[in-house]
């Protein structure tokens, strides 16, 4: 029980000071324009996958996922089978009609769909307030939990993490971003696999001992429902579908995950991304659970072992006094790559999305790719420094509350996005007037829900925001297109009806 040793705080700083080399070895070529917001066409397909896979995987997953196993049953590792739902849609429906398009960015996609730059903005506006609010969390989370393991301020863990991510995604765009998630990513799946196995040679009865806990209740207990023909409680069934359609939104309309769809139009590659960044994260995700789950098994053979009591801590509490030396500071700083991938990718599909979406629509002249590059600079470190200050607010006040708030916020940005890149691909009738009030009815369903009605399951939010996106957007283009005389046909090659 030696917990963070100077040795742990040596490997810690060494990988920080790694990772900050090699982003910046990345962005030796100057980027600029496209090159600097979609890569310069030589990153593997490989490496970007696993960049989606770190992007997805936040350190608020790292953290819950084991913890709970660990208090409870399995039946949330369910909501990680629901990309065997969202990969397929993806693949099916809308990446050909990305790579067929050549966008820029998600929001690219509406403009070319409905033909309004207002919309563009609109879907970009939502992103980026989402986005800031998610990297401020995503920093401050995981550094509070490291403070308390390893003594270390937090403000100097916060500070030290936003300062890293933004010199290397500053320098290098899209290209030095998507490496170091990769090496990120890596570490990642390494540590925590290692983690698994030396907690399970922990174990009396090793792996046999886990699966006989999950045979006896941990993996579901009498409790858990598999089918509830009523879709607004909770059940495995409902848990899968609404994870499936979450994660579909996520693909499909959050810049972050399309921005690494744009660094290729080979529909093959494409592909190839999606079906190993779902394996990548299916198996994590049962790494994760597993862990959980082994140590409620070692924690009930060892409970004088125990140091914390929070489901959410008790991961990083074995990482920090059960792990051998160095191999602390090595989990510990997965944790960390598990925070910075998800920042820098942040900080670079804001500063994209900004320039592309908002600034260049919003200008009168025409701006070169040198003024595109400087811009997203400017944003990236802008924003990286409002995270930075926020992240720290949140660690050092009594704000809870305010916090909660937020994050059940920001959870349904992208379902409501999400519903409006539907009316746009499943259907002809859909126009700009439909898309906007699909966006507003959506967005003020999912408030009352969220507000009023917390006996719905949260599960079934992605479900609700896409019906009425539909159910509000289907009819006010039909109406809008009579009132106006409107029969312009619509861009065919921007729909599933385009054979």
């Amino acid at each position: 029980m030696q917990g963070f040793t100077n040795i742990d705080l040596g490997i810690l700083i060494v990988y920080l000071g790694a990772v900050l080399f090699a982003g910046l070895h990345f962005s030796k070529k100057e980027m600029s324009g496209k090159e600097f917001f979609k890569g310069d066409g030589t990153i593997p397909w490989w490496v970007t996958s696993v960049s989606i896979f770190a992007t997805l995987l936040s350190p608020i997953s790292f953290l819950s996922l084991a913890g709970n196993s660990y208090s409870g049953t399995w039946i949330m590792w369910f909501a990680q089978l629901g990309m065997i739902i969202a990969i397929p849609i993806t693949i099916k429906f809308f990446l050909p009609i990305y790579s067929k398009l050549d966008i820029d960015t998600a929001y690219h996609y509406l403009e070319i769909r409905f033909n309004s730059k207002g919309l563009r903005v609109a879907g970009a506006v939502m992103f980026i307030i989402y986005q800031i609010g998610r990297m401020s969390i995503i920093m401050y989370l995981p550094s509070v939990v490291l403070a308390k393991l390893t003594g270390i301020n937090v403000n100097i863990l916060i500070i030290a993490m936003g300062v890293i991510a933004i010199i290397y995604s500053y320098t290098g765009g899209l290209k030095s971003v998507l490496w170091t998630d990769f090496i990120q990513g890596a570490v990642l799946l390494v540590g925590v696999t290692f983690a698994l196995i030396f907690l399970a040679n922990g174990i009396d009865g090793g792996f046999g001992s886990i699966f006989s806990s999950l045979g006896e209740g941990k993996f579901l207990d009498s409790k858990d429902v598999i089918f509830d023909p009523n879709i607004f409680k909770n059940s495995v069934f409902i848990i899968l579908i609404g994870a499936g359609l979450n994660t579909c939104s996520s693909y499909i309309s959050s810049q972050d995950i399309v921005q690494r769809f744009t660094t290729t139009t080979d529909t093959k590659k494409l592909n190839k991304m999606m079906l190993t960044n779902g394996a990548l994260s299916i198996f994590i995700a049962t790494v994760f659970y597993l862990i959980g789950t082994g140590l409620y098994v070692f924690y009930g053979q060892n409970p004088e072992l125990a140091q914390t009591a929070q489901q959410d801590q008790i991961f990083a509490s074995y990482i920090a006094y059960q792990l051998p030396v160095g191999v602390t500071g090595l989990l510990l700083a997965a944790i960390y790559a598990a925070s910075q991938s998800t920042l820098s990718t942040g900080l670079n599909s804001v500063a994209t999305s900004w320039t592309l979406d908002i600034q260049e629509r919003l200008s009168k002249k025409e701006m070169s790719f040198e003024l595109q590059t400087k811009i997203a600079q400017y944003v990236s470190l802008g924003v990286g420094i409002v995270a930075i200050v926020v992240s720290m607010i949140l660690a050092n006040g009594e704000i809870k509350s305010a916090y909660v708030w937020f994050n059940g916020f920001m959870g349904l940005v992208l379902g409501v996005l999400g519903g409006t890149f539907v009316l746009g691909i499943f259907t002809k009738v859909g126009n700009a007037t439909g898309a906007f009030v699909a966006l507003i009815v959506s967005s003020i369903v999912m408030i009352i829900v969220k507000y009023t009605m917390p006996e719905v399951s949260i599960w079934s939010y992605s479900i609700i925001s896409i019906a009425s996106s539909l159910i509000a957007g289907i009819p006010a283009s039909i109406i809008s297109r009579k009132i106006k005389g409107d029969k312009q046909e619509v861009k065919i090659e921007a729909t599933i009806f385009n054979k």
